[in-house]
């Protein structure tokens, strides 16, 4: 065999191997970003408690059930949810922070009564009552499942999705997303998928007009 059809038949011998290199390469790459998607603000999974519709702002809070700001603009955000009630779309995702003893307890709580199409119902439940239970020295679930009695729960339901390590982890997922969109502490808002610096109680308002206005 001539020279020039052997290095013909080996040359393409090695682009054949650098194209399939590359075709498991791309492969792979798919693959990877399927199961590690990029963090997104706001999910298919996330507790939307407004819906204002595709042309509304959008607000997505991370909160810490017993963190005691979170307490405090928990009136101020329900304000303007009725103020702006179809104007904005208002979301909620766990952010529990290793501080608080009971703030994991409370995100299961929500998630359990979320399962059961209660999540709101909690949501309140655990504001209105965070005097109660929060900063306590020793975790306490039986609190919370007290305020699931008192919303009406299955509370064969509710004990069963507590102890569910798919609850626990559908919580973990909203904290890691938001340690990597940024969140440091809680409340943490986004206004149209931009973090929003609190220093006054009227600028999560104020971003909201500003943001209709675009």
């Amino acid at each position: 065999m001539k020279n020039s059809v052997k290095a013909v038949i080996i040359t393409g011998g090695l682009v054949m191997l650098l194209l399939i290199g590359l075709l498991v390469w791309a492969v792979a790459q798919r693959a990877e970003s399927e199961n590690d998607p990029k963090p997104q603000v706001l999910r298919e999974e996330s507790h939307v408690l407004d819906d204002g519709g595709p042309d509304a702002v959008t607000v997505v809070e991370f909160l810490d059930f017993e963190c005691e700001a979170c307490g405090a603009f928990y009136s101020v955000v329900e304000e303007l949810r009725q103020k702006y009630d179809g104007q904005i779309t208002y979301a909620v995702r766990y952010f529990p922070l290793p501080g608080h003893v009971n703030s994991m307890n409370a995100a299961l709580a929500a998630e359990a009564a979320a399962q059961q199409g209660e999540f709101e119902a909690m949501y309140q439940r655990l504001f209105e009552t965070q005097a109660q239970w929060g900063e306590a020295a020793e975790p306490d679930p039986a609190v919370f499942r007290t305020l699931a009695e008192e919303i009406g729960l299955d509370m064969a339901a509710y004990d069963k999705a507590v102890k569910d390590p798919a609850t626990s982890e559908r919580v973990r997922r909203d904290r890691s997303e938001g340690t990597f969109l940024g969140v440091e502490g809680t409340p943490t808002f986004f206004v149209d998928g931009q973090m929003l610096t609190l220093e006054k109680w009227g600028d999560l308002e104020k971003a909201i007009i500003e943001a209709q206005s675009r």
